[in-house]
């Protein structure tokens, strides 16, 4: 029998068909001959109705994907295990694509490499565990390229070099087509998803589309854990910084309440003492400060203190320079006593040290901190004695100064000002100059000055060490100084003694003596030895003028016989100075030398000769005795030095 419905009906019963999927690709040309017409009728009317079947399957496809998708996002919201939510990925993957084996490779960014980490239909170990070393095979062109690349035969794939291990893999897999699409976060790659078959398929774009979005979800996934995990381990951090921010905050708020007491000290003046016993307080520990020469200058006093020989020990000092050298505090490595050290410093100089001992609690970045703070206030300490003995210096250097200057307008108001610095100007009566090495002037009016008892004005002046003083006896005080200069700075040192000044105003004179006195010496060579210079008074008047000329004179007039007890290895001129001294009488002379009379007379002719018939007479024999002194003086000159030689 035949069908005897009508054609619209038969049409519209065939599309709901269709849109409830009931229809197969072969029940279209059956139907469409049922409505008669003719060829040309029947053709186009079938082509119609096939594009039609088609795109309903497709969209019915696309409906199906994207349940898929909106269940596969549903799941990523709600679980946050790593691996269940990559393994309903690639799961889903393969439901969709219908293909053999899905995989996913992840990607590691220290090696460069990607390792298979879940796969679906994958039947071989091999290939379950397969690395992908980087620059091979299609994987590595994914991640080059960031983009989606599928190949219908694996084996004949020329994007980049083929690596045997993962052909064995493939092979023995069977796997022929491949399509992978890059797992991306931003720019960085993550990983591959892969959508593979066993036969020869030319992958659509529509395939490609589909895994490109179950790649993102993937993306998602392995981003989500990724930062699940660093905001996990940010929360350890935080917890763990919180802890270690609560000690440091502990640690600052007790630096800063030290900090704030050793600003007091500064400002009351209290000076190193109350510094040392304030940082020993706060960190628990002994604390010694040190001076540039290793002194103890203050500490704790603590009973398990710092000593000297602690503090001039071979780690302390190796501590200390590296302190020194990037200011900050420094662990003593290996020392019983010392655990740390700060340098106390000023640009470029060296003041001394903070030492401190082990304590019981260790001692961390803020202690440390507090240690610097502490050696700065030290520092400033320094500078601040250092400035106000400066001053005191140049205060005193000028008053020693107005003092030996005879010019009035130096000399006013000269009682008030010596007062200030507990001098009486009426009991000054001493002036005693010391020549000595230019480089050591300061540090021996400085040492001289903390030596010397109340009352004394120490300074340099006119390229010498001036000290004036009351004295009873001028030439002991100056052997005194000279005894302290030569034992504490081991060098020469020329004291001279003028006599007592009867007035202060004398003292300008005295010291313009020792002046002319002085240079006078120079010329004999005389270096070192204390003097009076009333001895040399004569001699200093005569040849203020010209020194130098001291030597010319001697030449002058006993020059030839210097020259012949020289060439003949004799001793005339002991005898020329032993008759000038006995009165010019060859008696006395004779028995100052304990020699015969007639020995004597002999070599007196011999003297004749040499100093000529009239070196007897009156003024003759003035000037034939000057010079033997001066000669006898600058022979002394040249003489080794003994310790406290006058």
């Amino acid at each position: 029998m035949f069908d005897t419905t009508p054609p619209d009906t038969l049409i519209a019963r065939l599309l709901a068909d269709m849109v409830g999927g009931d229809v197969q690709d072969g029940d279209i040309p059956v139907a469409v001959e049922q409505l008669g017409g003719t060829d040309r009728e029947r053709s186009e009317l079938s082509r119609v109705l096939g594009r039609l079947h088609g795109e309903l399957s497709r969209l019915r496809r696309r409906e199906h994907e994207l349940t898929v998708l909106f269940s596969s996002a549903r799941e990523l919201a709600e679980s946050r295990d790593l691996d269940t939510l990559l393994t309903r990925v690639v799961t889903r993957a393969h439901e969709l694509m219908g293909t053999d084996v899905t995989y996913l490779s992840e990607f590691a960014p220290a090696t460069r490499e990607l390792r298979v980490r879940k796969t679906v239909g994958a039947v071989t170990p091999q290939f379950q565990n397969l690395r992908v070393p980087p620059g091979k095979g299609l994987a590595s062109g994914i991640t080059a390229s960031r983009t989606a690349q599928w190949t219908q035969r694996y084996r004949d794939y020329a994007g980049d070099p083929h690596d045997l291990a993962i052909d064995d893999a493939v092979s023995a897999e069977g796997i022929v087509s491949i399509l992978g699409v890059p797992m991306l976060t931003e720019d960085t790659v993550l990983g591959v998803l892969f959508a593979a078959t066993r036969h020869e398929h030319v992958f659509t774009a529509e395939e490609t589309a589909l895994l490109s979005a179950l790649a993102d979800h993937a993306s998602v996934v392995m981003q989500t854990a990724g930062i699940l995990k660093q905001l996990r381990e940010s929360e350890d951090d935080t917890r763990q910084a919180f802890g270690r921010l609560s000690e440091h905050v502990e640690a600052r708020d007790r630096s800063n309440i030290v900090h704030q007491q050793l600003i007091q000290i500064v400002l009351t003046g209290k000076g190193f003492p109350a510094l040392a016993s304030t940082v020993a307080q706060a960190l628990g520990r002994s604390v010694t400060i040190i001076d540039a020469d290793a002194n103890i200058t203050a500490r704790s006093g603590r009973p398990d203190g710092i000593d000297t020989a602690a503090a001039r020990s071979a780690t302390v000092r190796t501590a200390l320079r590296r302190s020194r050298a990037t200011g900050h505090c420094c662990v003593v490595e290996r020392h019983a006593e010392v655990e740390a050290v700060a340098a106390i410093t000023a640009g470029a100089d060296y003041y001394g040290a903070l030492l401190l001992s082990h304590g019981a609690l260790a001692m961390g970045p803020v202690d440390k901190r507090t240690i610097e703070r502490a050696a700065q206030v030290c520092s400033l300490l320094t500078l601040q004695h250092n400035a106000a003995d400066d001053a005191d210096r140049r205060t005193r250097a000028e008053l020693v100064a107005d003092l030996l200057d005879a010019a009035p307008e130096r000399r006013r108001d000269l009682a008030r000002r010596l007062r200030n610095h507990g001098v009486v100007l009426a009991e000054l009566n001493t002036v005693v100059t010391l020549v000595i090495d230019p480089d050591l002037r300061g540090a021996l009016a400085r040492h001289l000055t903390q030596l010397s008892a109340p009352g004394t004005m120490i300074a340099e002046v006119a390229g010498t060490v001036a000290a004036v003083t009351h004295s009873d006896d001028p030439r002991t005080t100056a052997a005194t100084m000279r005894d302290i200069a030569i034992r504490d700075f081991d060098t020469q040192v020329l004291a001279l003694a003028p006599p007592l000044a009867a007035t202060p105003d004398d003292l300008p004179s005295a010291f313009d003596t020792t002046l002319r006195t002085a240079r006078l010496l120079d010329a004999l060579r005389i270096t070192d030895a204390t003097v009076d210079t009333a001895e040399y008074e004569i001699f200093s008047v005569l040849f203020a003028h010209n020194p130098q000329g001291l030597a010319q004179f001697v030449d002058a007039t006993i020059g030839h016989v210097l020259a012949y007890d020289a060439a003949h290895n004799t001793d005339l001129i002991a005898t020329l100075r032993a008759f000038v001294r006995n009165d010019a009488s060859p008696t006395k002379t004779a028995r100052a030398l304990n020699y015969h009379p007639n020995t004597i007379l002999q070599r007196l002719d011999r003297l004749k000769a040499l100093l000529g018939e009239q070196w007897r007479t009156d003024q003759q024999l003035y000037r034939i005795s000057t010079a033997v002194r001066l000669e006898e003086l600058r022979a002394l000159g040249a003489r080794p030095r003994t310790f406290g030689d006058g």
